[in-house]
């Protein structure tokens, strides 16, 4: 995968989005990454709309790399890990901050991976990176297509490799993605962002 290598060396944001089967290849992909070149990672996945932490506690526990809490109004810092928290909508600010917005559902979810997607790509534009994994319904691609248009660049997680291939599927018929990759094919592909 040296093309990504060169492609893609301006990424100031990736964000992930995912749905049913997603933890599964996050399990996979995040022990093996050691850090990050200058970016942060921003997670998005459906979940309960509860209180519960386990989502975070389990995250923090595999990763290599710190994971940030989520606040309304916190700084995005490169070389953290930030997840979406359940029962509200992640949105990106100008001022390179993150806001907390409690609107009503879109594809049935709060946090919506469509709602960030988009809200990420009008902030940071060609300096975006999108990977869309596994999931059971259509959010994520207009977000995709979105980050696309504004000049990012977009993966999907392979259908084969994902334990729901709706989601992945979807966004390969309609969003066009730059990169379909399987999980061990997704941690080289972050690994070698901005290097």
């Amino acid at each position: 995968m040296e093309e990504n290598k060169v492609t893609i060396s301006n990424c100031k944001v990736l964000i992930i989005g995912g749905s049913a089967g997603s933890l599964n290849a996050l399990m996979q992909i995040l022990p093996d990454l050691q850090n990050v070149k200058g970016f942060a990672i921003v997670i998005v996945l459906h979940r309960k709309s509860t209180d519960d932490q386990t989502l975070e506690e389990l995250i923090v526990l595999k990763s290599n790399i710190e994971v940030k809490t989520v606040e309304d109004k916190a700084p995005l810092l490169a070389g953290f890990i930030y997840i979406a928290p359940s029962n509200y909508h992640l949105l990106f600010e100008k001022n390179e901050t993150l806001s907390l917005d409690t609107s009503e559902k879109i594809n049935y979810s709060r946090p919506s991976i469509d709602v960030s997607f988009e809200s990420a790509a009008e902030i940071y534009g060609n300096s975006l990176v999108g990977i869309l994994l596994s999931g059971s319904n259509t959010d994520g691609t207009y977000g995709l297509k979105a980050i696309k248009t504004a000049g990012g660049k977009i993966a999907v997680q392979n259908p084969l490799s994902a334990d729901m291939p709706f989601m992945p599927n979807n966004a390969i018929l309609n969003a066009d993605p730059d990169f379909v990759l399987t999980n061990e094919e997704i941690l080289t592909f972050i690994s070698e962002i901005n290097t």
